[in-house]
């Protein structure tokens, strides 16, 4: 086996998900030698893969570049994981949008990274790399930090491990300052950020909570930092997601008042 493949499985999945992986929501668009890099591939193997994976649907080309193609947003949409929470949470996506003429994301934990699921986006507010379906690594992003702030520990190890990479120009990059900013992030139940997934953009977010009151996902309102006054709009966002996480948990059982 070649060094660059060591960390790459010996399996046709785990190489196709090795090169789909290459993709995030800051390398949207990737050239062949680009995508061998990211995923620690041999030049040849990635070039049959994209070629494969072009022919059905999953990438598309654009000159030398490529890109996720539509066939994977279809099986996305097939996805019966998040359909309920998108459903639920949509309406009072769009009174936060309403309300506030900014940008309103959802999005969940993927291991260290979090996936946008929907997003609302705001004529007024800045263009952001966020896509659905784009992800961001989760301490890089409000987010990202609410949903490792409703974690188990074991999700905020697995982040500190492998690293903080500064993201925007703000990025928490020392895991004890992490660590700290998430029991704030408890205590108060809404995770701020400045430039911290890139320059010129502020967000206010609130995790939604499970039964068993971890983070399924989290709601957040981003703009322009400095305009965007987040500690104003940061309590209707928690409301939203204390809203959402009631819905989502269904009725309370009826008491047995025999």
């Amino acid at each position: 086996m070649c060094p660059a493949e060591r960390n790459v499985p010996d399996s046709g999945v785990a190489r196709v998900a090795a090169v789909l992986g290459a993709f995030d929501a800051l390398h949207a668009e990737l050239g062949v030698s680009d995508i061998a890099r990211r995923s620690r591939l041999p030049k040849s193997t990635t070039s049959r893969l994209v070629r494969d994976l072009v022919a059905y649907g999953f990438l598309e080309r654009d000159g030398a570049m490529l890109h996720m193609g539509t066939r994977l947003f279809e099986y996305g949409e097939l996805a019966s994981r998040h359909r309920n929470l998108r459903a639920i949470a949509l309406p009072y996506m769009a009174d936060l949008r309403e309300a506030t003429r900014q940008t309103v994301h959802l999005a969940v934990l993927d291991g260290t990274e979090v996936v946008y699921v929907e997003i609302l986006r705001s004529k007024g507010a800045p263009k952001m790399g966020s896509q659905v379906g784009g992800r961001l690594p989760a301490h890089s992003a409000a987010v990202g930090k609410a949903l490792l702030a409703f974690s188990p520990a074991e999700a905020v190890d697995a982040v500190c491990v492998r690293g903080l990479a500064a993201i925007g120009p703000r990025t928490i990059t020392a895991p004890q300052l992490l660590r700290r900013e998430l029991e704030r992030i408890r205590g108060a139940g809404l995770a701020y950020e400045s430039e911290e997934s890139g320059p010129g953009v502020g967000c206010v977010a609130s995790a939604i909570l499970g039964a068993g009151g971890r983070a399924v996902a989290a709601v957040s309102i981003s703009g322009w930092s400095g305009r965007l006054n987040l500690r104003r709009v940061g309590p209707a966002v928690r409301t939203a997601a204390l809203a959402i996480s009631r819905e989502l948990r269904g009725p309370s059982p009826v008491p047995d008042e025999r």
